[in-house]
């Protein structure tokens, strides 16, 4: 379907409001838990953590923010540059006007642990919005890409070195007990953000190569009353042509069509994924 002028405006805006409110969230749990408490989780607003008593947090964040957008501009070029110019610059906003919030909402415990797991969740939800809407953040999103580009390695492991060096700088300063809870709160912000992004899995998707698949079709039709459907393949190593059963079920259900897998043919090899949205069927 194509989109009218109309919809495509009220998509951008849409778009656009979500952006607005994942970095407000951002902002507010970097203000609340990470700022306060020195958790320096990467990027340039941990960064901006370890630098606070020398230069205000927002300030940093966006003269870095600006080089970097200028870098990317230079050396990416200008498509790569457009969807990281308005996260780099309204985030340093919202860090600005939130600067305050902890006067609002006051955050009475110490206890180190309960406010990571806390920080991971309000800023993984934030960054899977804002990923999700086809924003980023900027930061060191753009440093990433440079340096992918120029020593020829993944987004993966440019992110992994960038970011390991920062929250290193942190613990020289902060001390290794709190790079501890900064590891704690970038796994946990890196699985919210996932479950933003694609959703939580109702279902899993089975792929099943079977020399009993007649037998392994009936088990799912009749005795779980799921559809199945066949599929032509070739052995990649033995030439030869076999059927593979792909089916969808409901979570609660993957321990019996395993189970039955299974029992019926203990050689059967199959894989199992994830299925964040299943459409249409019956």
């Amino acid at each position: 379907m194509i989109l009218t002028k109309k919809q495509s405006k009220r998509l951008v805006i849409k778009r656009f409001l979500f952006l607005l409110v994942a970095l407000f969230i951002y902002a507010s749990a970097y203000n609340l838990f990470m700022l306060p408490n020195n958790i320096v989780a990467g990027g340039v607003s941990g960064i901006a953590i370890i630098t606070k008593h020398m230069i205000d947090p927002a300030l940093l964040v966006l003269i870095l923010s600006v080089l970097l957008i200028i870098m990317s501009y230079l050396i990416l070029g200008k498509e790569k540059t457009m969807n990281s110019i308005i996260g780099s610059l309204f985030f340093p906003l919202f860090i600005k006007l939130t600067a305050n919030i902890g006067e609002f909402f006051l955050i009475e415990t110490k206890d180190l642990l309960l406010i990571s797991i806390f920080t991971g969740v309000f800023a993984g939800v934030a960054i899977g919005l804002v990923f999700k809407n086809g924003y980023t953040t900027g930061g060191t999103d753009i440093l990433n890409q440079i340096v992918s580009k120029y020593f020829k390695i993944s987004i993966g492991k440019a992110m992994l070195i960038n970011e390991s060096i920062i929250v290193l700088c942190g613990g020289l300063v902060f001390g290794w007990t709190m790079v501890m809870y900064a590891v704690i709160v970038i796994y946990i912000m890196s699985v919210t953000a996932d479950k933003v992004m694609l959703g939580i899995s109702g279902n899993k998707a089975f792929y099943i190569v079977t020399a009993k698949d007649e037998e392994i079709r009936d088990y799912i039709l009749r005795r779980l009353g799921h559809g199945v459907t066949i599929l032509d393949s070739k052995g990649g190593f033995s030439g030869r042509e076999q059927n593979i059963l792909m089916c969808v079920v409901p979570t609660n259900h993957y321990f019996k069509l395993k189970e039955g897998i299974q029992l019926i043919d203990k050689e059967a090899f199959f894989v199992v994924t994830d299925s964040y949205e299943v459409i249409g069927g019956a």
